[in-house]
């Protein structure tokens, strides 16, 4: 498989074809997950039938741990004439923040950390030692939800209900390579809406696996009733929880190894403020996030806008924007529920067009980092491993005229 951007003429020849009336910002959804990993998505074809429907021209795969996806993105990015970014996420630690007991990016897990790499080569290729690490990652977290099914149907013995999960058949029926906590929860709802048609039943049986513990959901709330299995069930304290062996996390400046190999651009997801204003301490001082990502060479910044306030999001992206970071929106979509694909801030509120522009801007630096890769040139990341701050603005350029020629040719 050929990476259509590889066809693609010389930068001289795509600049000098960038039209003077060009948009000045399109719409952009850099992170979503998709069926490979866990997704309100029954399929990629879904995704790119509402990002027609919803006028969005920039899509990026985020995936955790696997890239089986793209391929299929890639193909129909083409077809929809949608320009593809490749992406993929990681749960790793900051051990110095895990030791003072400092919450990253994970609002209930100090030093643990998501990370994400930006723009990675298609087709997706990994030198070893990092192709054997990434493997191995894969294989512990298998082995940890295989461990987790074996727990519920020894929960559901226990409590005398008449359900059995089979790891293989779970798979099968619910997700593709990578099998996830979700599936397992999805799988149990599933199990307990074909066992029966009335309500009252099913209340029961969600108070049995809870052990005697009340659905707090409407029971018809898909999205709600599924978090609830989750959190009742297979999260700590629950009945079929199973502890995250140490060797299922890499360090982050690993991951940063391996997303580099790759050809990606290391990012930092960035959790921000929750529905009560509060950030976790290692985001709570801007000038000291800085200065953390910064002495790592991480210069690219990711948020999910919908859970964050619209005044606060605008002063931390504006902040770091002035600092030269790259910065790139998304909807995440790691749940049952389906809402829009157009990034919106919490509350459904339209993001000015200040944060637009500057959403924008950071997908055209990932898009020119993936037109240079597959021109076998350098892209934003150089060869000492470290981003080219100072041509973001040539970056920028450069990505405009990728998506442009992208979707127009």
């Amino acid at each position: 498989m050929q990476n259509i951007l590889k066809t693609f003429p010389d930068k001289e020849t795509l600049l000098q074809g960038l039209s003077s009336d060009h948009p000045e910002v399109r719409e952009v959804n850099a992170h979503f997950h998709t069926p490979f990993s866990f997704s309100a998505f029954e399929s990629l074809e879904q995704v790119f039938t509402m990002a027609k429907s919803e006028k969005i021209d920039i899509l990026g795969i985020n995936d955790f741990y696997v890239t089986d996806g793209y391929e299929d993105f890639h193909n129909q990015s083409a077809e929809n004439r949608i320009f593809p970014m490749f992406n993929i996420e990681f749960i790793g630690l900051l051990k110095d923040q895990q030791e003072a007991g400092n919450r990253v990016n994970d609002p209930n897990n100090p030093g643990r950390t998501y990370f994400c790499g930006k723009g990675l080569d298609f087709p997706f290729r990994l030198d070893e030692p990092y192709k054997s690490q990434l493997d191995d990652l894969i294989k512990e977290s298998q082995r940890q939800v295989k461990e987790m099914v074996d727990k519920t149907n020894q929960h559901f013995k226990k409590t005398g209900l008449p359900f059995h999960i089979e790891f293989d058949a779970l798979k099968k029926r619910y997700a593709k390579d990578l099998v996830r906590e979700r599936h397992i929860a999805k799988a149990i709802r599933y199990l307990i809406f074909d066992h029966t048609q009335v309500e009252e039943e099913r209340l029961d049986l969600f108070k049995k696996i809870f052990e005697g513990k009340e659905l707090k959901s409407d029971v018809n709330n898909i999205a709600a009733v599924e978090n609830e299995l989750r959190g009742n069930l297979l999260k700590a304290g629950g009945a079929a929880f199973v502890e995250e062996d140490e060797k299922s996390f890499l360090l982050i400046d690993q991951f940063k190894d391996i997303i580099i190999n790759a050809g990606g651009i290391p990012c930092y997801p960035t959790l921000l403020d929750n529905a009560k204003g509060e950030l976790t301490e290692f985001e709570a001082d801007k000038a000291l996030l800085y200065d953390a990502l910064t002495k790592r060479g991480i210069f690219c910044l990711e948020l999910i806008p919908g859970r964050n306030n619209h005044d606060v999001l605008k002063d931390f992206v504006e902040w770091f924007n002035s600092k030269g970071f790259v910065i790139i929106f998304g909807t995440e979509h790691n749940t049952p529920k389906l809402d829009p694909l157009k990034v919106t801030a919490g509350g459904n509120t339209e993001l000015d067009n200040n944060l637009k522009r500057i959403a924008y801007e950071g997908a055209c630096v990932v898009a020119a980092h993936q037109y240079l890769r597959a021109k076998g040139k350098t892209g934003y990341i150089n060869s000492e491993k470290l981003p080219r701050v100072n041509e973001k603005d040539d970056f920028i350029q450069l990505g405009s005229a990728v998506i442009e020629h992208f979707i127009n040719r």
